[in-house]
């Protein structure tokens, strides 16, 4: 186990310095970034001395060293649109997002879940006609339409539930059900068909014929064992909330790290946009390697 993670950890650096070197060659093809100060008052020494400021006046080569050198101990440079350190302006957005993420992660697991497993153990009725259903609909639907939707029959027709921002409990409910319908659709295919392998495997058929009660063959035997692969996409899931934020922070307005994402990109805030894309990043990265290393516990026959 200790030679697996120390496997893990190293490529999850490589993968972490390629990306380093792919957002800051990308951010850097988006253009100067002076031109967002650019007036028709300004000077040639204006210019020249924004570009030392900032330190555009280097070779790329040595401004990726200096700015890697940084990155590392959290100092992305100032932001160019706020004019303060940018790892203070995503360190403010981060709540915002974590507990939009957390409300969605739970609408998806006690929607999900529940479902998935009700449409296996059920299969062929209703119950399973319903829950594959909402899984098609939830996984073709556009997040953005998805968004507007709920806003303009719970918010602007019913008038039910606040339209946008960051405020009590009800400001939670719409961008919750839009970050994570799509996903709790995933979840709840992937687990049906998980369930239904597991309650065709010959131990759950011995536990029948036993007698056991079907209560305890389907929680305690089969759920257990068909937990594997809603794992694997439940670290993808945590990953894709806080990366995935965008739209959904976008159409809520909610002031959150996808919004911020959104407006460094329009204003070319090169600082802030690499810094925020990083971070998402490091959270991929570092989730995938929590959901590797908790196969080897749920299940014993699993070694490295």
């Amino acid at each position: 186990m200790a030679r697996f993670i120390m496997i893990r950890l190293a490529y999850t650096v490589v993968v972490a310095f390629a990306t380093s070197i792919f957002v800051f060659a990308l951010a850097n093809r988006t253009g100067d970034p002076r031109t967002v100060f650019l007036t028709s008052y300004t000077s040639q020494k204006q210019w020249d001395e924004w570009g030392e400021r900032w330190g555009l006046d280097k070779p790329m080569v040595v401004r990726y060293g200096i700015w890697l050198g940084k990155a590392i101990q959290g100092d992305f440079g100032e932001s160019l649109r706020e004019l303060r350190p940018a790892r203070d302006v995503i360190k403010e957005r981060i709540p915002a997002t974590l507990q939009l993420a957390s409300g969605a992660l739970i609408f998806s697991v006690l929607i999900g879940i529940p479902l998935g497993v009700l449409s296996a153990v059920k299969r062929g009725t209703v119950w399973d006609y319903v829950g594959r259903t909402f899984a098609l609909f939830g996984q073709a639907l556009p997040p953005f339409w998805l968004g507007i939707m709920l806003i303009l029959l719970f918010a602007v027709r019913i008038d039910w539930l606040p339209t946008s921002g960051r405020g009590g409990f009800t400001h939670y409910i719409l961008p919750s059900i839009t970050l994570g319908w799509l996903t709790t659709s995933g979840l709840l295919r992937i687990m049906r068909s998980s369930m239904l392998e597991v309650l065709d495997s010959e131990y759950i058929k011995l536990a029948r014929a036993k007698g056991v009660s079907g209560r305890s063959v389907v929680w305690k035997h089969a759920f257990r064992n068909a937990l594997l692969a809603p794992l694997t996409f439940g670290g993808l899931l945590i990953a894709g909330f806080i990366t995935g934020a965008v739209v959904t922070e976008t159409v809520f307005g909610w002031p959150g790290l996808g919004r911020l994402a959104v407006q460094s990109v329009n204003n070319n805030d090169f600082p802030t946009m690499t810094g925020i894309v990083l971070l998402f990043t490091l959270a991929y990265l570092g989730i995938n390697l929590l959901v590797d290393v908790a196969y080897a516990y749920i299940d014993p026959r699993i070694r490295y």
